[in-house]
């Protein structure tokens, strides 16, 4: 399974991530523990919602749709 998910910073609320991977628990300790770069200043993060796809390329998809502009208001909106 590929997951598409979307963190929320604890300490900053209305700060979001959205990214895709194979290992969803992992990847949010990587978050959290300040490895990624993007995401190291607001850490500690909390994931707000994640969908699982069976096709990476449909998850990698969605992933890109999130982080276009109607993507985003989608998002906030629905998920």
């Amino acid at each position: 399974m590929t997951y598409v998910y979307i963190l929320r910073s604890s300490q900053t609320p209305e700060r979001f991530y959205v990214g895709v991977t194979g290992d969803l628990r992992s990847r949010r300790k990587r978050h959290n523990a300040g490895e990624v770069s993007h995401t190291s200043k607001f850490a500690p993060w909390e994931i707000k919602t994640y969908v699982a796809f069976s096709d990476e390329g449909q998850a990698r998809a969605f992933e890109r749709y999130l982080k276009s502009g109607s993507g985003r208001a989608f998002a906030m909106k629905r998920l």
